[in-house]
């Protein structure tokens, strides 16, 4: 958290509290009996006389909290779950074999393309600013089936990831950082122009990934973890309108990465990448998309995870028990080995996503709103119309999924201005 002090004339600006990052030495049985006791703790502070559910995605978080409550309740808890019916985004297995593991009542419902279309004004207007997380449109139905169920309150599972060490981008970043080994004089003289000064290296495929490795290697963090994101993968130019580019500092995002990643007091990178997701993709992302989508839902939503004790235990956790190797979330899953599903300690890291840009491809209503969208924007000019009819075309020939993100980013945008 921040605040700002104004004092004679002068504004400063200062945080508040930042969890305290350290490498315990204590051994990690005792470390496992803890957080088991800090679980069920957290989740009985955030039980109340009202009627509480979990969310139950099935992932190592949900699943953990929803277990918790079913220990907790003197009668079978209920839980929600929300299914997509398009391949590779459906989650609902795991959901299901969580309810049977933890003997909880689960309510689904599968979200459809219509459902999205009914939905997208009302969330676009929800927020006092733009916010283009389309897992807000998962998120709304699960807590409104709940409220219709009758709850006034949610447990969710969110923030474990950012505490416990669960997002790939952890792993891949820690491979990355070896290529940081390497002398400067060996990367900058002899293997990266060998690799990246010519496109022959593009045409074959154990080269053109090693080519991609140091693409993205030879970066510094925080900003190498940047180097997925659409607009560090084009050029700004080539993005935006010249007019807009000069009323912006087109720097500030990733200062404002910088800032966040530079500030705890310790060595470790991955605690410095747990630190910035939690300012960042927690604070700024996650818990904004949740707490709105409850809040128009009609329901309350607490976060166990999130409990102050939780975040204080987990900061002091050695790093090389937090993730061993490229194993996410090593030590959460080897202390909870005995307690959470087989299906759920052997699930690989999915995420909540909404298939977007899949069925704007098979549901033309939605394909309609989308155009109608971006035709509209167009007029705005923020963005090049050269982009956008790019973007466009991509999903239309080729990854489907990959640039519905960014033409539901600018669909959002849109909605909102309107």
């Amino acid at each position: 958290g921040e605040y700002l002090t104004y004092n004679n004339g002068k504004l400063e600006r200062s945080i508040y509290w930042q969890p305290e990052y350290g490498e315990s030495d204590a051994d990690e049985k005792q470390l496992s009996g803890e957080l088991l006791s800090l679980l069920e703790k957290s989740v009985g502070n955030c039980l109340t006389e009202e009627a509480a559910g979990a969310f139950l995605s099935g992932g190592l978080d949900s699943s953990t909290v929803t277990g918790m409550l079913a220990r907790l309740s003197n009668k079978t808890a209920d839980a929600y779950g929300i299914g997509f019916d398009a391949k590779g985004y459906d989650e609902m297995e795991y959901a299901r074999a969580s309810a049977r593991h933890f003997n909880v009542n689960l309510h689904e419902y599968y979200v459809t393309p219509q459902d999205v279309i009914d939905a997208i004004p009302r969330i676009a207007a929800a927020y006092d600013e733009p916010f283009g997380n389309a897992s807000a449109i998962p998120a709304y139905y699960c807590a409104s089936l709940a409220r219709q169920d009758g709850m006034s309150c949610l447990l969710a599972g969110d923030g474990g990831d950012e505490i416990f060490a669960g997002n790939e981008r952890y792993a891949k970043q820690m491979l990355f950082e070896h290529y940081q080994w390497v002398p400067r004089p060996l990367r900058s003289m002899v293997i990266e122009p060998l690799f990246l000064g010519t496109s022959l290296t593009k045409r074959v495929p154990m080269i053109r990934k090693l080519r991609s490795y140091i693409e993205q290697a030879r970066h510094a963090m925080p900003e190498r973890m940047e180097t997925y994101n659409f607009l560090h993968r084009t050029l700004l130019g080539e993005i935006f309108n010249q007019d807009f580019l000069s009323q912006v500092d087109s720097d500030a995002p990733l200062s404002n990465i910088q800032a966040a990643y530079d500030r705890p007091d310790t060595d470790s990178m991955l605690k410095r990448m747990l630190y910035m997701d939690l300012k960042i993709t927690l604070a700024d992302n996650d818990l904004r998309k949740v707490n709105r989508m409850c809040e128009i839902a009609g329901i309350e939503v607490r976060y166990p995870m999130l409990d102050e004790d939780m975040v204080a235990f987990s900061a002091r956790i050695p790093s090389n028990m937090l993730m061993r190797g490229q194993e996410l979330r090593s030590f959460y899953r080897h202390a909870l080995k005995d307690f959470l599903a087989p299906e759920t300690l052997d699930k690989n890291k999915q995420g909540f996503g909404l298939p977007f840009g899949v069925w704007m491809v098979e549901h033309a209503s939605l394909k309609d709103l989308a155009y109608d969208s971006l035709h509209s924007f167009r007029q705005r000019s923020y963005i090049r119309r050269q982009y956008i009819d790019f973007l466009l075309n991509e999903h239309r020939t080729g990854h489907a999924g990959y640039y519905g993100v960014m033409i539901w980013v600018i669909m959002m945008l849109e909605q909102w201005l309107t």
